[in-house]
């Protein structure tokens, strides 16, 4: 009797012990601060300012520009977006560091070149760089130390640091791309003619004339610190170097050099804007995205037509919840794909129609509990917000697949080309510390394969390819000159109780907002930590139409972890989805709980990629 007292007792406490050793990383717990990124060595660079005495901003923007030094699938000539929230204020504001269109930028342009939508890469997929002002400006608002202790640890990058196996084979795979720029090959090829010409895994990877950029951000800073500038302006002191000096000269050379459109005026008529982020509610938590020029809300609108339904009840990852959560995403995406631009042009995004609970309530009513429906579209959300919808024609038209210009995607080229290109770009930033200050960011843009821009060693943003060319494909994304493309990047932040709660973000372009909401739900609903959280199973939907290349969609394409049960597999074949696997599916997601009850963070970085975190 003993002996089965035992054994039932252990039965009982095995679930709860598998559920704990589950993570393949172990959470990190911090009183102080937390810096996550990446990249190892850049959440290093954010230690280093917390070292310094510097708040969460300044980790921020150090762990930023070594990331972009790395070309950790983005770099300085990218764009930056973030959540802040402000403990003086309480508040919760949005950066907008994303760049525009350029001149000579139209739908017209790109049509007489017969092209469908902007090209993926090189001097024509190019808008005007964001993250250095995003840098500068986060950092003087809301940081405490100077540009120059910022930015020494990326300039000592730029000089020289041991490359990673990951970019340094991006390099190599890339390199047919980087030889037709001729800034790009003499950065990234130092080995130009032998069998492999990108530098190697641990080779000290140089990179002089960024170095020299940087070094002229803090020239500029010291220069208007002694004349008497305060911390403030001397910052902005280096930004105006850079958008309107002679970066900015250098910069829009390399560029035109290569047949690029961006122009003096471009960059020096170019804002980083402070905006108020949107936000809806979950079971009582705020949950804040930024505004329709990015994904963000695309969430914001899966929660409120979740919020109708018991996922508990489901089961984490069981049939019925899977088919929910791809319905509702299906749902959610159709209408990002047709509504979603830059609110600051023509026409206005229906946005307070497309949060509306009811609205979301509307949309549910639409999935179908037994079958995946591969024709989902976008809704109709203006008489939500007492509207009449001036697109009903277009929407009428409006297809699920749009027609592109390439062959058919069968065979395995053409589907490592589209999975690259769903997944594409971004990395993320997340940090935090007891003075309250909590930072999430996805910046990205220039990526590899990059074009550098002249003798600036900057990579430019590729993220034209994100507007489109056709109204018909989405009236309120149609590439003008100045305005901002509808983009993937999607930093996170929750609150509970008027408390931070949960800041959150990942890389993976049309992915990510997947990714963070079965994130957020993990936690919400299934009660898990936040490194369990960000490494559990995820599913991936390509029903939405891809946000680069050729825009095309795979409905009822559905990614699952490799231990999906076989039952859960036979039920969801017999709904209409056609399943592929693989062994982790989480992210990277870097991610910060605040535990108010013991007055400490807690910090979660999956076990998919090289992203990492440190915590004191």
């Amino acid at each position: 009797m003993a002996v089965r007292r035992c054994l039932l007792l252990a039965l009982l406490v095995l679930p709860t012990t598998l559920v704990a050793q589950r993570t393949q990383k172990p959470a990190l717990h911090g009183r102080h601060w937390v810096a996550i990124t990446g990249k190892p060595l850049g959440a290093e660079a954010g230690a280093m300012m917390f070292q310094k005495g510097g708040n969460a901003v300044d980790a921020t923007c150090a762990m930023l520009a070594a990331v972009t030094t790395m070309w950790d699938v983005l770099s300085w000539g990218g764009e930056t977006q973030a959540l802040i929230y402000n403990p003086h204020t309480r508040k919760v504001i949005a950066i907008n560091a994303l760049g525009v269109a350029p001149t000579g930028a139209t739908a017209d342009f790109y049509r007489s070149k017969g092209m469908r939508f902007p090209p993926e890469y090189g001097p024509l997929a190019a808008i005007t760089p964001g993250t250095p002002g995003g840098l500068m400006v986060m950092l003087a608002e809301y940081g405490k130390l100077s540009l120059r202790e910022v930015l020494e640890p990326a300039i000592s990058m730029a000089e020289g640091y041991p490359i990673e196996d990951e970019t340094a084979n991006s390099i190599e795979r890339n390199k047919r791309w980087l030889k037709q720029w001729r800034y790009s090959r003499a950065v990234m090829l130092p080995h130009a003619g032998e069998a492999r010409e990108a530098p190697e895994g641990g080779e000290i990877f140089r990179q002089p004339d960024l170095a020299a950029t940087l070094r002229k951000l803090v020239e500029a800073e010291q220069q208007a610190l002694r004349r008497g500038k305060n911390r403030h302006d001397a910052i902005m002191a280096a930004y105006d170097r850079f958008y309107r000096g002679d970066i900015a000269q250098e910069f829009v050379r390399g560029v035109q050099e290569e047949g690029g459109l961006v122009t003096l005026a471009d960059l020096a008529s170019w804002r980083v804007k402070i905006e108020e982020p949107l936000m809806t509610t979950y079971r009582g938590i705020e949950v804040y995205k930024l505004q329709q020029w990015s994904q963000g809300p695309a969430m914001l609108q899966a929660l409120n037509i979740l919020e109708g339904f018991d996922l508990k009840a489901m089961g984490y990852n069981s049939t019925r919840y899977i088919h929910t959560l791809y319905q509702t995403m299906n749902l959610a995406f159709a209408d990002r794909d047709f509504y979603y631009g830059d609110p600051a042009f023509p026409p206005e995004e229906p946005i307070r129609g497309l949060l509306s609970k009811e609205y979301a309530r509307e949309r549910a009513k639409l999935i179908n509990p037994d079958r995946n429906d591969p024709d989902i579209k976008p809704g109709d959300p203006y008489p939500f917000q007492g509207g009449t919808n001036p697109y009903l024609p277009l929407l009428q038209r409006w297809s699920p697949r749009p027609v592109t210009t390439s062959e058919g995607g069968d065979d395995a080229a053409a589907l490592a080309a589209f999975n690259e290109a769903f997944r594409r770009g971004t990395t993320s930033i997340e940090a935090a510390d007891t003075s309250g200050w909590v930072v999430s960011v996805t910046p990205s843009g220039g990526w590899i394969p990059a074009m550098i821009a002249g003798h600036t060693g900057i990579g430019v943003s590729q993220r034209a390819q994100q507007f489109v060319v056709d109204s018909a494909d989405n009236p309120f994304n149609v590439i003008v000159p100045g305005k901002r493309p509808r983009v993937t990047l999607t930093p996170s932040l929750a609150m509970k109780g008027g408390k931070p709660f949960l800041a959150f973000a990942v890389q993976g372009g049309d992915t990510q907002d997947q990714n963070l909401l079965q994130f957020f739900l993990n936690v919400v609903e299934f009660g898990m930590n936040v490194q369990q959280a960000v490494e559990a199973a995820n599913i991936t939907s390509y029903q939405m139409r891809n946000s680069f290349g050729e825009h095309k969609t795979e409905p009822g394409r559905l990614t699952l972890r490799d231990d999906t049960p076989a039952w859960t597999r036979q039920e969801l074949r017999a709904m209409g989805y056609k399943l592929e696997f693989d062994d982790r599916t989480s992210g990277p997601i870097n991610a910060i709980f605040f535990d108010w009850k013991h007055g400490s963070l807690w910090g979660g970085s999956s076990n998919h990629g090289e992203d990492y975190g440190i915590a004191w």
